[in-house]
């Protein structure tokens, strides 16, 4: 019996010691960086603003053949250019009120290069036009043309004044702005009342032509003359292929 109480005693003691051995504490565990250390700041994307969807549209002509209703009242059998002899332009211009326009001029066939031309580079300076309609928007009518300041080119009439063809009936003349640029005669009268103001040069306004300026070099850049540079009466309006 005393024997196997020892045995029982010195396994309660081993027991014990196993047990202790497994409730042991730890040395604490040095603590690691933290989680919550400050990030490198991430630098924001910048893009270059796109070019503004309303920059107005470049300059453009088309050229057409013209048909006999679009010019039934400025063409008739007998004028000095045929009917198939004529061209339709339709091209933007800038206008008065600083925005681009469609426009349309009836010219010479061989006019429409020299045309389109100047009147691109007018545009691309916006170098202001008040209207621009074939003449048959008034029924042929010179005068109603002008009177509404109209750009316009062929019209099969004879010259202001005389029994002979104007270079506007062979399709090789327009006429800008006539209310800014009239028809002055050798004594300064003018025969509409909204040019009077506008009768003499130079002259610094929206859509005047003056001696000398980039307008008047345009047209003689693709040898077209301008009648403000006529002796005694004056046509500041008016430039043809043949300068008269």
């Amino acid at each position: 019996m005393r024997i196997q109480a020892t045995l029982a005693v010195a396994t309660v003691c081993l027991a014990t010691a196993a047990c202790g051995s497994t409730t042991a504490q730890q040395p604490a565990s040095t603590p690691g960086p933290s989680s919550t250390a400050p990030q490198t700041p991430v630098a924001q994307e910048t893009t270059t603003p796109s070019p503004s969807s309303t920059a107005p549209p470049k300059f453009s002509a088309t050229v057409s053949k013209v048909t006999r209703e679009q010019v039934k009242h400025s063409w008739r059998p007998g004028c000095p250019v045929p009917l198939d002899g004529l061209r339709m332009i339709t091209m933007t211009y800038w206008g008065f009120d600083d925005k681009p326009h469609t426009g349309k001029l009836v010219v010479n066939k061989d006019a429409t290069e020299a045309i389109t031309t100047v009147f691109g580079r007018l545009y691309g300076w916006r170098w202001p036009i008040y209207k621009m309609e074939p003449v048959d928007a008034y029924k042929g009518d010179d005068f109603d043309s002008i009177e509404a300041n109209n750009t316009s080119a062929f019209n099969c009439r004879a010259a202001t004044g005389s029994s002979h063809w104007s270079q506007h009936a062979y399709g090789r003349a327009v006429d800008i702005n006539p209310r800014e640029n009239p028809y002055v005669t050798a004594d300064g009268s003018v025969a509409h009342k909204n040019a009077r103001k506008f009768a003499t040069r130079p002259i610094d306004a929206p859509g005047v032509i003056n001696p000398g300026d980039r307008v008047v070099r345009a047209f003689a850049r693709v040898g077209w003359g301008w009648g403000g540079d006529w002796s005694g009466t004056r046509d500041y309006q008016h430039f043809s292929a043949a300068g008269n």
